[in-house]
């Protein structure tokens, strides 16, 4: 994912107001949700997500795939 992508999308992901927790699905194939916006910091294309068992996930822009909001209420196509 390109740095300026990655940047803009994740800091409206993680400001958006009111919050909705969103899915990390990277290269290798992991996902991640993150559930609380506090517990993701970004800093020049480099991120760290805190999960509710204390485990750090680093991660950066050129280990993402995508970004998915919403799972559970994404509307399926016609």
């Amino acid at each position: 994912m390109e740095l300026e992508n990655f940047e803009a999308v994740l800091s409206a992901l993680k400001n958006e107001r009111p919050f909705h927790p969103f899915v990390v699905s990277l290269v290798n194939g992991n996902k991640f949700e993150v559930d609380f916006p506090d517990a993701l910091s970004l800093r020049e294309g480099v991120a760290i997500f805190i999960g509710p068992r204390k485990v750090p996930v680093f991660f950066d822009h050129q280990s993402v795939s995508e970004f998915v909001r919403d799972l559970l209420h994404r509307e399926e196509p016609a």
